[in-house]
């Protein structure tokens, strides 16, 4: 079994789906890997610290993939690449299909087996495999440093001869995986944090972790079986938008990361709740690419409105790629672990196993 990857297209993406450090795990069950030359030069791993773990390097991404059984990526190949994908073959990745649906269409009419690892089920076999909370974890880390860059006052409260420096306070609206990561890195950092979520259940999560939860009345927890978000019904909408627009007139930073997967980015912090938000504040959206929790949001663009500084970031794990890359590998790993039958050698696309099945992008 022959493992291949090829380098992303780093204009959009950072990151790589095998490491170095991950080679001795994909070799101990028998399998081979190869990569294109200079695959990861980019985050300062130079193809002899794969040469070193027994990987071969090859002259460009069409022979990595004409000589592979097992393709393994971050995002979904250009159309270049995947037209040199053969029958039988199968890649794995964030092929996003909600978006890329008739390439993934053209792959399955051709016998191609795709596996879409954000589709992976909040099962607690699934957990080692879960790029969503690896990723996350680091999206929400680096969500409150670069917003605190932003924020042009002292973070924790400072006691000084000349007087008294008030803390800042963070909303954090969403309290999933990044949602918590960025409640934990505030606190630790010295501000006052506040957060919101419509799942109920994550009320206990943000106060064990020093954050106040804010909770419209009457609130039911809108949370799916696999422990996603759900949709708001209006009358809820409107409860969470009194309540947010009364507490964002003392608020510093907001932080969003509230997400419905495969579904537009719901809209939380409209442009008559920004009005009322002191000068100087910072709105970071890390929900951008699906069309932002904020109404001022522009990807990759840093908005002053009213002097509120407001910036979406299309892939905030372009700037921590070598740790994102080294989870992201262990991750797929696991993942192709799953799928392999070390006895015979081959991909074992067993369809009631719930992990195979839920991934397997039809």
């Amino acid at each position: 079994m022959i493992i291949g990857s090829v380098s992303e297209d780093k204009s959009t993406e950072k990151r790589v789906a095998i490491t170095p450090e991950i080679i001795k795990k994909y070799k101990s069950l028998g399998m081979s890997i190869c990569i294109n030359q200079g695959y990861a030069k980019h985050i300062g791993l130079s193809d002899n610290d794969y040469k070193q773990e027994g990987v071969e390097i090859l002259k460009n991404e069409n022979e990595v993939i004409s000589k592979s059984n097992l393709i393994v990526q971050l995002g979904i190949p250009n159309d270049q690449i995947l037209s040199s994908i053969k029958s039988d073959q199968t890649i794995i990745g964030v092929l996003n299909p909600y978006a890329n649906q008739a390439k993934i269409e053209n792959l399955n009419k051709r016998n191609i087996n795709c596996f879409s690892l954000e589709l992976l089920p909040r099962i607690t076999r699934a957990q080692s495999m879960d790029i969503l909370s690896s990723q996350a974890n680091l999206a929400g880390y680096k969500a409150v440093i670069d917003s605190f860059s932003l924020f042009e006052k002292a973070i924790p409260m400072m006691m000084t001869a000349a007087g008294t420096i008030s803390a800042a306070k963070v909303l954090v609206v969403g309290a999933g995986v990044a949602g918590l990561q960025a409640i934990a890195t505030a606190k630790r950092m010295g501000a006052i944090v506040y957060a919101t979520d419509v799942r109920v259940a994550s009320k206990e999560q943000v106060e064990s972790l020093g954050g106040k939860f804010l909770i419209v009345e009457g609130s039911e927890n809108l949370e799916t079986e696999g422990g996603y978000a759900k949709e708001t019904s209006s009358d809820f909408k409107i409860k969470q938008e009194e309540l947010l627009k009364e507490t964002l007139k003392k608020i510093d930073i907001v932080i969003c990361t509230a997400l419905i997967p495969g579904k537009k980015a719901p809209l939380i912090i409209k442009k008559d709740m920004i009005d009322v938000m002191q000068n100087g504040s910072v709105i970071y959206d890390l929900a951008a690419l699906q069309g932002g929790n904020s109404e001022m949001t522009k990807v990759d663009e840093l908005v002053d409105y009213n002097g509120v500084k407001i910036f979406g970031d299309k892939n905030i794990l372009n700037k921590l790629p070598v740790s994102s890359s080294n989870l992201y590998a262990k991750n797929m790993f696991n993942f192709v672990s799953n799928l392999y039958d070390t006895k015979a050698k081959k991909i074992s696309i067993n369809l009631e196993d719930e992990i195979i099945e839920k991934t397997k992008v039809k």
